[in-house]
């Protein structure tokens, strides 16, 4: 990235919204020659030591799984070949803080949002709604419809 090429920063957890976000975060990289960012997050799972229910061994690596699903995601969503540089940034910690932090000196931030139906389906996700209220460059919201039965 040089220090004039716009940078577009996108959200993916591997979910089907997340990856509808990623494909416009690449077209819109594209459109106006940005470079773009994939930025996941992942948390040590605190209850395991309250509950003892979760079963993570000591050497799991949480860095490099996290890694493999997002490098997974991105070549599910934009294919073995995409039209745009994808840079990735694995991090540990809350989603919506560590986007927000991702996002300091971005142009634009791209998250996905679940669904929920009618009614809910108005309201944004916790993490989305979070990043709206807080980035300090604008936010797309790509909304992801759940398929009802």
């Amino acid at each position: 990235m040089n220090a004039a090429q716009p940078v577009i920063v996108v959200g993916v957890d591997g979910s089907d919204a997340s990856k509808e976000a990623l494909l416009w975060a690449a077209r819109q990289a594209e459109l106006t020659g940005s470079a773009l960012v994939a930025v996941t997050s992942w948390q040590f799972p605190a209850m395991r030591f309250w509950t003892g229910m979760m079963a993570v061994p000591d050497d799991y690596d949480f860095p490099g799984v996290t890694q493999k699903n997002l490098d997974h995601a991105i070549g599910e969503t934009l294919g073995d070949h995409p039209t745009v540089e994808v840079s990735t940034v694995v991090v540990g910690g809350p989603p919506a803080l560590e986007l927000l932090k991702a996002a300091q000196n971005a142009d634009l931030l791209v998250v996905g949002s679940r669904g929920h139906g009618a009614f809910a389906g108005m309201l944004l996700g916790s993490v989305s709604e979070h990043c709206v209220t807080h980035s300090l460059c604008p936010v797309v919201v790509v909304h992801h419809d759940t398929p009802t039965d």
